[in-house]
């Protein structure tokens, strides 16, 4: 299904979102309205996006970019896991938080590696400091964090 939107309100969409996705934005707030299970499901749709996303652009070379959809990956997880345990999950420090209790009930060190270097991938997208060896070793740790998120879903 294809939703046409008259071009005053796609502006005041672009303008709303601040500079992210329209369609991203646009989740959220809907995702505030439904009931857990609902806003699970999105979470994890937006997962597989910003994945799918990270490896074209990596493919492409724009490693800013893929290392902040990586994060954005790895944040959906994150929010889909909260979302399962009632935590909260609106902060960088909710996120660190999550982590932090993960760690706790598993003591699988990879959770605080793996969630350090994904942040390293999102400061990277803001001053572009890593070269593609760097960036690499980075990203293969966060595709096994997202493995990890994904055994607690």
């Amino acid at each position: 299904m294809s939703l046409v939107i008259s071009p005053p309100v796609a502006e005041a969409l672009r303008k709303a979102a601040g500079g992210r996705d329209v369609e991203e934005f646009l989740l959220e707030l809907l995702a505030e309205r439904l009931d857990p299970p609902q806003r699970v499901e999105i979470y994890l749709k937006l997962h597989e996006k910003y994945l799918q996303e990270a490896e074209q652009l990596y493919a492409k070379g724009d490693l800013p970019q893929a290392g902040e959809k990586y994060w954005g990956a790895v944040t959906a997880l994150l929010n889909a896991i909260a979302e399962k345990r009632g935590m909260p999950h609106y902060s960088h420090r909710d996120y660190a938080d999550i982590i932090e209790v993960l760690y706790a009930e598993t003591k699988d060190r990879e959770l605080l590696v793996g969630f350090s270097l994904a942040e390293r991938l999102h400061a990277n997208f803001y001053h572009n400091f890593m070269k593609r060896e760097s960036f690499e070793l980075h990203r293969e740790a966060v595709l096994r964090l997202v493995e990890r998120l994904r055994r607690f879903l």
